[in-house]
């Protein structure tokens, strides 16, 4: 069942980015890379068993801020990309901001969102700290690697550049990410399991991809 959960997600949301593309051309991208950073933060807690792998429920939407990047950087500029990558940060510092602001509220007595809330958004510094450093980090080399790639091939093969640096940025996010926030908690051998896991779900997100930026790179743009 999770696995034709996730396949319909895929489809799903790597469409709808492809009609951000087609309504409002590179804006449209550049959004995009904010809405899924603070959403794949929210719902990333919740976990569930995908391929006999437990797996955060947040690995296709997080998945597809490297997807949108690799379009901006195909179809505009890496500085566009780039940018998305900043305007993504900045939202996750605003989100982290609003909603711990919003837990020092006192309740009401007619309040029924408060210990949801508190659940949902309780702050874990040393956890939030490393997803942010791993997201910058590991996007801004995946916009590295396919420039580089790119220019090394003359153009040429599109599916070679996404998916070498989609599948190595994605492993390295989820090793960083689990290393930084974890290490002293978890033994090694715990930590590597749960880094291994993650990233060969997201191995088989960023390859499910490909398809995506090549329709990306023939939808005209809208503005």
């Amino acid at each position: 069942m999770n696995e034709l959960i996730i396949g319909i997600e895929i489809i799903s949301l790597f469409s709808i980015l492809l009609l951000c593309k087609k309504l409002f051309g590179k804006i449209g991208v550049i959004v995009w890379v904010s809405l899924a950073t603070v959403l794949a933060n929210i719902i990333t807690a919740k976990n569930a068993n995908i391929f006999g792998l437990s797996t955060a429920i947040g690995t296709v939407m997080f998945a597809s801020t490297f997807l949108a990047t690799d379009i901006l950087t195909e179809c505009y500029s890496t500085k566009d990309a780039k940018k998305a990558i900043n305007i993504g940060l900045f939202s996750n510092i605003i989100l982290i901001v609003s909603t711990q602001i919003a837990l020092l509220y006192v309740p009401s007595e007619f309040d029924y969102a408060h210990d949801a809330m508190g659940t949902l958004f309780s702050l874990n510094l040393r956890i939030s700290i490393a997803s942010a450093t791993m997201y910058y980090i590991a996007n801004m080399a995946d916009i590295y690697v396919f420039s580089k790639i790119k220019q090394k091939t003359d153009g040429k093969m599109l599916w070679l550049r996404n998916n070498v640096a989609t599948i190595l940025c994605n492993c390295l996010e989820n090793f960083g990410f689990i290393g930084l926030a974890f290490a002293g908690i978890y033994d090694i051998q715990t930590i590597l399991t749960i880094a291994v896991s993650t990233s060969i779900v997201e191995a088989i997100v960023a390859i499910c991809d490909t398809p995506f930026l090549y329709i990306a790179r023939k939808i005209k743009n809208g503005e």
